[in-house]
């Protein structure tokens, strides 16, 4: 529709940009970070568990033992992927509590993510991961978490499509 300045005496409004923060929910993204946490921790304690050391508790995933697993290439990797997934969930999780914006609160998540890992990593005296592996694992938390939080709103519009059957939308 055009503005047609006959019909009214005043100016449209004026366009304003919204800013990148504009809309973003803080509670579901900490939530967010906090599952991504629980689900790597349990992924990586049931890999362990069931894959590398079959009958092993899940306690035994983050012992001296196991340090020589997590530090082999093959370990990496799985500790990588698990890591992303974990992210995912996270990033799934704060997108569907957000209910708007969902692959932004889900970028975000993997943001908390990388602030959460460097923390703990700051509490250690030395880390016993290469630093391309650390790199590797932050440039894949934001597309992680932005892939959940994708997810998440494919989710959404196919469930709420569901009761629509029938329905012209």
């Amino acid at each position: 529709m055009q503005y047609d300045p006959r019909q009214t005496n005043s100016p449209p409004a004026p366009i304003e940009p919204t800013g990148f923060f504009t809309g973003i929910q803080i509670r579901p993204i900490l939530m967010g970070v906090v599952v991504d946490t629980i689900a790597t921790f349990a992924l990586i304690s049931v890999y362990f568990a069931f894959y590398v050391e079959p009958g092993a508790s899940k306690g035994a995933a983050f012992g001296e033992e196991a340090a020589a697993y997590w530090s082999t290439g093959e370990g990496l990797v799985a500790t990588l992927l698990l890591g992303s997934l974990g992210t995912l969930i996270g990033g799934f999780y704060a997108a569907y509590k957000a209910g708007t914006l969902e692959m932004k609160h889900g970028a975000l998540v993997g943001i908390g993510s990388i602030i959460l890992g460097l923390v703990l990593q700051a509490g250690t005296q030395e880390s016993s991961l290469p630093e391309w592996f650390m790199a590797l694992s932050a440039a894949a938390a934001i597309p992680a978490g932005a892939l959940g939080g994708f997810l998440a709103e494919m989710f959404k519009k196919g469930t709420s499509r569901k009761g629509t059957q029938g329905r012209v939308v």
